[in-house]
């Protein structure tokens, strides 16, 4: 058994379309800026929104995917893990950044269909394609769209 875990959870939506580049050896890469929102009444009685936005990286099948039928706006289900990398700027300057790196996706919202996504694209080896767990009637009443 493990003795550490480095798993993050998101759903939300897309802000852009995915930004897609190639490796020297041809791996597709997908980079997604994921929103996720709530919402709470502070104790004033006002009415509260904070967006947060994520950095995606899809490599390999999930960035093929996410090329082909992702979209800005798309509803998202995204399980990976934390990084963060550091890195010197052109300026001199040390840059740093935090990403999570996908090892699962599920499209809640697509406007390429779920049902394209199962038969187009085989799900990444030892993962299900199944749908049934997140559907778009289990998030009914989720007006959380952040643009």
């Amino acid at each position: 058994m493990s003795r550490s875990l480095n798993k993050a959870t998101l759903i939300g939506n897309l802000g852009a379309d995915p930004e897609v580049r190639s490796t020297n050896t041809g791996t597709r890469v997908a980079t997604l800026s994921v929103a996720t929102s709530r919402r709470w009444t502070s104790r004033s009685g006002e009415q509260q929104e904070k967006t947060e936005w994520h950095r995606v990286i899809c490599w390999d099948k999930l960035g093929e995917i996410a090329e082909r039928y992702l979209k800005r706006g798309d509803r998202l289900y995204v399980e990976g893990r934390i990084e963060y990398r550091q890195w010197e700027g052109q300026d001199g300057q040390t840059r740093y950044t935090t990403e999570i790196r996908a090892n699962e996706m599920i499209m809640l919202g697509s406007s390429g269909g779920r049902d394209d996504f199962q038969q187009s694209a085989p799900a990444p080896a030892g993962k299900s394609a199944d749908f049934s767990e997140f559907s778009n009637e289990s998030l009914a009443g989720e007006d959380d769209l952040p643009f």
